[in-house]
C-alpha cells in the first residue's frame, strides 16, 4: 500500500541545487529551531539565533529558508513525514501476516513519543503559519488519519473486524490521532503509569474492541436486538 505524493518542503524555495544537502540542512534548521521555539516562544525567537543554534551564520540560513514561517512549515512538513514513512512501512510488513492496524497504531504512537516537543510546537504556533501553509498543514494531518481508515478498510476485508460504516470509520481514525495527540499533551501524568509500550498495548486493545463494538442506531430507531 504505497501513499500518494503530497505537498512538502519542496514547496520552499532554495538557493541550494543538491537536493540531499538541503534535507540535511533542514533537518538542523528545525531541530535548531525547534528547541528555541519551545524556550522563547515563536515570536520572541529571531532567525539569527536560530542560525546560531544551528551552527550556520544567518547568511547561510537564508540559503535554505525565506523566513521564520517557513521554518515553522518545516516543523510539521518533518512530523508529517515522518508518521507517513513509519506507518507505511508498518502497513507493508503486515501485508501478508498480522494486524494491520495494531502495527500502524504502534508505528503512529512512537513517533509521537519521539517527536514529542516537535507536536507539542505545532499545535501551539500553527496559526502563526501563513495561510497556504497552513491549509497544508491540515491536508497531512487528513492524510495521516485516512492512512488508519486504509488499515480498517484491510481488516473489514480479512474479515478481522465486522463491516462498519464509512462514518464509523472516519471516527475511530480520528480517535486514533487523538490518542497520539493524548501522549504528547497529557504525557507529564501518563508518563507516571505507563511506558509507552504498555499505552500502546492499552490503546490497541481499546481501539480493537471500538472497532468490534456495534454501531448504534440512526437516532429514533431501535438498536438491533430490542422491541
Amino acid at each position: 500500500m504505497g501513499i500518494a505524493p503530497r505537498p512538502n518542503a519542496q514547496h520552499i524555495p532554495t538557493q541550494v541545487k543538491n537536493q540531499d544537502l538541503v534535507e540535511r540542512r533542514r533537518r538542523q534548521i528545525v531541530d535548531a529551531a525547534v528547541e528555541l521555539f519551545i524556550q522563547n516562544g515563536f515570536h520572541k525567537t529571531t532567525t539569527r539565533q536560530i542560525a546560531r543554534n544551528a551552527g550556520f551564520s544567518i547568511g547561510s540560513l537564508y540559503e535554505y529558508v525565506a523566513s521564520k514561517e517557513d521554518i515553522l512549515y518545516l516543523v510539521c512538513d518533518a512530523i508529517h513525514a515522518e508518521m507517513e514513512r513509519g506507518m507505511a512501512d508498518a502497513m507493508q510488513r503486515e501485508a501478508q501476516q498480522g494486524n494491520p492496524l495494531a502495527e500502524v497504531v504502534r508505528a503512529y504512537l512512537l513517533v509521537c513519543d519521539r517527536m514529542n516537543d516537535h507536536i507539542l510546537l505545532i499545535y501551539q504556533e500553527t496559526q502563526s503559519l501563513p495561510h497556504k501553509w497552513r491549509r497544508v498543514v491540515l491536508e497531512n494531518e487528513v492524510r495521516i488519519t485516512g492512512l488508519f481508515t486504509r488499515a480498517l478498510t484491510q481488516l473489514m476485508a480479512d474479515g478481522k473486524i465486522p463491516l462498519l460504516s464509512e462514518a464509523a470509520m472516519d471516527l475511530i481514525a480520528h480517535n486514533i490521532a487523538v490518542i497520539g495527540h493524548m501522549w504528547t499533551f497529557r504525557r507529564w501524568f501518563l508518563s507516571r503509569h505507563y511506558t509507552i509500550e504498555t499505552y500502546i498495548e492499552h490503546q490497541t486493545a481499546f481501539i480493537l474492541n471500538m472497532c468490534h463494538t456495534e454501531e448504534p442506531a440512526p437516532a429514533g430507531k431501535p438498536v438491533r436486538g430490542n422491541p
